[in-house]
């Protein structure tokens, strides 16, 4: 049987995925993360070839925080420049999983021992989040007899702006913020450099705002690029890198509409034309692995409340924090049993989908009006790749770890 979609937010499943989330259902393996690798990789080529438009000055990075799953990472790791850790944890998890990829190391609070592990990995860059950070690198590369290649990572107001660009999701640059340093700030910083001899100074690190589209991209990132060409020249610096971090949109409500690469690529070789002799990074996360994976369970009661439907379903919030996180409805396709599946119970009628959690903030989807709903029915979350089951509260009220497939191997 082929799966029926609400209207609103519809999800496509690839065929291995449908596979894969029956055959769980038949196993009693439900609730499960299933990863398409071959989606994923299908994803990645689409992403190089747009890149390919701005040229070899434009490096992909990819930022494992987003989903740090063995196979993504694995799979991942083969089609980018590198990848960005921001953890002690991430790190020694991608030197096992992924060996030989290129590392940055961002993220604020990094501690000691943490920066330790990174020099001695042989990291490739640190993003500097602040003065103390960079004396402690300092003292610890001196007593390996190393340097550290470093970007210090700014906080800097967009065109002069503390809005942001328009559509922006997430605004992180130019206001009051835990992340890098204030203009002020990133100033002591290169007067500091002089005096720190295991410190080399590689470029500038800004990631000011998520959610954006490909203008809005390439118009942040000719605005820190011309930023830290300022920075460096007023300080006789060599700027060699700078990385204008992540952010590419990813539309939670529109899963068919995803990020225009090409378009960005188009935009990026303008911007780089402008900005010759300098190396430019990118970093997303979401944007590469949110679309290639999918939480599947089934619909364990079916009630009606006040007038409105609620399909209970196994699992919950707890193993998919995503719609709780932003607010949304999730992605979904129902998937009616294969076999020994009771006369509907909901028909052409809008359903809420929750899980199995003691609180009304378990809340999946609502009000998505679907087709036919049985007790037993498979219900198949898309866009779970990314700030999903990694970052979810897995030990509220003690239910079992999902199941964790690959497909396409």
């Amino acid at each position: 049987m082929t799966p029926t979609v609400g209207a609103a937010p519809a999800m496509p499943v690839t065929g291995a995925v449908l596979e894969a989330a029956r055959a769980a259902a038949r196993d009693a393996a439900l609730p499960a993360y299933i990863y398409d690798l071959a989606h994923l990789r299908a994803h990645l080529a689409r992403i190089r070839s747009g890149l390919a438009h701005a040229g070899p000055r434009l490096s992909l990075l990819h930022a494992v925080k987003a989903n740090p799953d063995a196979g993504l990472v694995r799979t991942i790791a083969r089609h980018v420049d590198g990848l960005e850790v921001a953890s002690g944890g991430e790190l020694a998890h991608v030197l096992a999983v992924a060996p030989g990829a290129g590392l940055a190391f961002g993220g604020p609070g990094k501690t000691d021992g943490e920066l330790a592990a990174a020099l001695d990995a042989s990291v490739d860059r640190f993003h500097a989040e602040s003065l103390r950070e960079l004396r402690r690198l300092d003292r610890l590369a001196r007593q390996r007899g190393t340097t550290a290649d470093v970007l210090l990572r700014c906080n800097i107001p967009l065109d002069g702006s503390s809005a942001g660009p328009e559509g922006a999701a997430l605004v992180m640059g130019g206001t009051p913020s835990p992340f890098g340093m204030d203009p002020e700030t990133a100033d002591q910083a290169a007067a500091l450099i002089a005096d720190l001899a295991a410190i080399r100074f590689v470029g500038v690190h800004a990631h000011l705002a998520s959610g954006l589209g490909p203008t809005a991209c390439a118009a942040t990132a000719q605005s820190i690029l011309s930023w830290a060409e300022a920075f460096a020249a007023r300080h006789g610096l060599a700027l060699e890198e700078v990385n204008v971090g992540g952010g590419m949109s990813v539309d939670y409500a529109r899963p068919e509409a995803t990020f225009d690469w090409d378009e960005y690529g188009r935009l990026m070789a303008q911007v780089l034309d402008r900005h010759p002799g300098i190396r430019v990074r990118i970093e997303p996360g979401r944007a590469v692995s949110a679309y290639s994976g999918w939480y599947a369970t089934r619909v364990l009661d079916l009630k009606r409340s006040h007038g409105s439907w609620f399909a209970v379903c196994a699992g919950g919030t707890h193993h998919l924090r995503t719609p709780a996180a932003k607010g949304h409805s999730q992605p979904l396709a129902v998937v009616p049993a294969a076999s020994g599946r009771a006369d509907a119970e909901v028909a052409d009628e809008p359903v809420t989908f929750v899980g199995q959690l003691c609180t009304p903030k378990d809340l999946l989807a609502a009000d998505v009006p679907v087709e036919s709903l049985a007790v037993g029915d498979l219900v198949v979350f898309g866009m779970a790749g990314a700030y999903a089951h990694n970052i979810s509260h897995t030990g509220f009220l003690m239910h079992p770890e999902p199941t964790v497939v690959h497909v396409g191997e």
